[in-house]
């Protein structure tokens, strides 16, 4: 895991078209915002779906591995 320190209005690029921003600091909170491409799926940790066993090694998940399938499935 790359762990970096950023001030507010610093951003990090990821590869050609992902940029995460520090928007603010609230409390013991950090705000950001994420410029992506509309196909490329955004979740938060705890409302991505996860499968019914949880107990699965991690890596294995296929939902991980392809989370746009959560979007067309149901």
């Amino acid at each position: 895991m790359l762990v970096l320190s950023r001030k507010i209005g610093e951003q990090i690029i990821i590869g050609d078209n992902i940029r995460i921003v520090v928007t603010g600091l609230r409390g013991g909170q950090v705000r950001i915002g994420i410029e992506a491409p509309p196909t490329v799926p955004i979740f938060r940790d705890e409302l991505f779906p996860r499968p019914a066993d949880a107990a699965a090694p991690h890596g294995t998940d296929t939902a991980a591995k392809d989370p746009a399938a959560l979007l067309t499935s149901s």
